[in-house]
C-alpha cells in the first residue's frame, strides 16, 4: 500500500510506544522518529514574508505528518525544558501549516490542569472545586474556599507525579513553612478538593477522532498513590501479568490491576464532547465516583495516550492497529488537499533533516 505522507512520530518517553513502531514496522508505513529530548528547528522556515514567499531554505517536496506524542511527565526523566520547547514547535509547525495530529492546542490543554478545568466547567461538566496559585505562600489563603482534605498539584504533571495531600490546614501550613510543596516547572500549582474514589477505582476512556474507543476500571489498594498510567499497569483484575512492549522492566506497580469497563452512554457522550472540546485528535480523560458526596468529576484529560498493556486480552482489541489506521488515512486525506486550497508547508529543515537521516 502506498502511503502519500511520511510520519514524524516526535516522542520522548523510551518504552511507551514501541507498540506503535512496531505496527508502523509491520505495515511497512514510511516514518521517522524524533526523539523530543534532542531536537531544533528554524523558526523562520515555511514562513511567508511580506513578498508571499516561504523565508527559510526552499522546503517544496517534503511531504510530512507530524504525530505528536511528547509526554508531560518528561520533567520526570530530566527532560522539563522539552515540555516547553514542544509548545514553541507546535506553533511554529501550525504557522506553517503542517499537518499535526495532537497539535498545539491539544498539548495546551495537556499541560494545564487549570485549563483542563475551564473546558469542563464550560461543559457544564463537575471537576474538583479547585485553586490555581503561583506560589506556596498563596496555599493556606485558597485552602479558606476549599474543604480538606486536599490534595496540591503541579499545573503540568504527567503520570501523578508532585501529587501532596493534606487533610488538615495545620498540615499544609507546616509543609510550606518547611518549603516542601512539590512546584511546577511552569510556577503553577492547583490547590483541589480530595475526592477519594468509590471502590478505590477510577475509569479511563480512550476517544480516537474525538469518538469513543474504549474504556478501562483501574483498581488501587490504599498504597497505590497517584501514578495511573495505563501502559504501566501490567496485571489484570484476576492477577494474570499482561504481556508489551510498552512494559518497561519493573513498571508492575503494586496495588494496580485494570480491567475492561464500558460506560453507558451518556458517559461516552460527556467524554467525547470534552475530547473534542480539548481538540484532541487521540487522548483519554479520567473520571471517579467520590466516596465524599457520591458523585461523578472529570480530573484528568491526556492528549498522550499509551493504550493499556495486553490489549487484545484486556479490551478485546488492538487500539495501535485503529490509531494507524487513523493516521495512514489522515496522511492520505491531508495529500488529496485541491491545489487551490492554502500550500501546507512542511516543517522546515529539522524535520526534512530527522526524515533524511532518521532510523523508520
Amino acid at each position: 500500500m502506498a502511503h502519500p505522507r511520511t510520519l514524524a512520530i516526535y516522542y520522548e518517553h523510551p518504552d511507551w510506544f514501541r507498540p506503535l513502531f512496531t505496527e508502523l514496522d509491520r505495515r511497512g508505513v514510511p516514518h521517522v522518529r524524533i526523539d523530543a529530548g534532542r531536537f531544533q528547528f528554524n523558526p523562520t522556515e515555511g514562513i511567508a514574508n511580506g513578498r508571499g514567499e516561504p523565508g527559510g531554505p526552499p522546503v517544496a517536496g517534503d511531504r510530512t505528518l507530524v504525530f505528536n506524542r511528547m509526554s508531560p511527565s518528561a520533567w520526570k526523566r530530566g527532560r522539563g525544558d522539552a515540555i516547553l520547547f514542544t509548545l514553541h514547535f507546535l506553533r511554529q509547525l501550525e504557522r506553517a501549516r503542517v499537518p499535526v495530529v495532537n497539535g498545539v492546542r491539544a498539548f495546551t490543554v495537556e499541560t494545564s490542569k487549570a485549563l483542563q478545568l475551564s473546558i469542563l466547567a464550560r461543559l457544564g461538566l463537575r471537576g474538583p472545586r479547585t485553586r490555581v496559585v503561583n506560589h506556596p505562600a498563596v496555599l493556606l489563603p485558597a485552602a479558606r474556599h476549599l474543604e480538606f482534605p486536599l490534595v496540591v498539584k503541579p499545573n503540568i504533571g504527567g503520570s501523578g507525579a508532585g501529587i501532596v495531600r493534606f487533610d488538615s490546614p495545620a498540615d499544609l501550613d507546616e509543609s510550606v513553612a518547611q518549603g516542601l510543596i512539590p512546584r511546577s516547572i511552569d510556577g503553577i500549582l492547583l490547590l483541589q478538593e480530595f475526592h477519594p474514589p468509590s471502590g478505590n477505582s477510577i475509569v479511563r476512556v480512550e476517544t480516537l477522532g474525538g469518538r469513543y474507543l474504549y474504556g478501562i476500571r483501574v483498581h488501587m489498594d490504599d498504597g497505590a498513590g497517584y501514578d495511573l498510567c495505563p501502559a504501566d499497569i501490567c496485571k489484570d483484575v484476576a492477577g494474570q501479568t499482561l504481556e508489551s512492549a510498552a512494559c518497561p522492566v519493573g513498571a508492575v506497580k503494586a496495588g494496580l490491576t485494570v480491567e475492561r469497563f464500558d460506560p453507558p452512554p451518556d458517559i461516552r457522550a460527556e467524554v467525547e464532547r470534552i475530547a473534542r472540546a480539548s481538540h484532541l485528535d487521540v487522548g483519554g480523560i479520567e473520571y471517579l465516583d467520590s466516596q465524599r458526596d457520591g458523585q461523578r468529576y472529570y480530573y484528568d484529560v491526556n492528549a498522550l495516550s499509551n493504550f493499556v498493556a495486553d490489549p487484545v486480552r484486556v479490551v478485546g482489541f488492538d487500539p495501535t492497529a485503529r490509531l494507524v489506521d487513523a493516521l495512514v488515512e489522515r496522511a492520505a486525506a491531508a495529500a488529496r488537499v485541491p491545489a487551490a486550497a492554502p500550500r501546507r508547508v512542511p516543517a522546515g529543515a529539522s524535520v526534512k533533516r530527522a526524515i533524511a537521516g532518521g532510523r523508520p
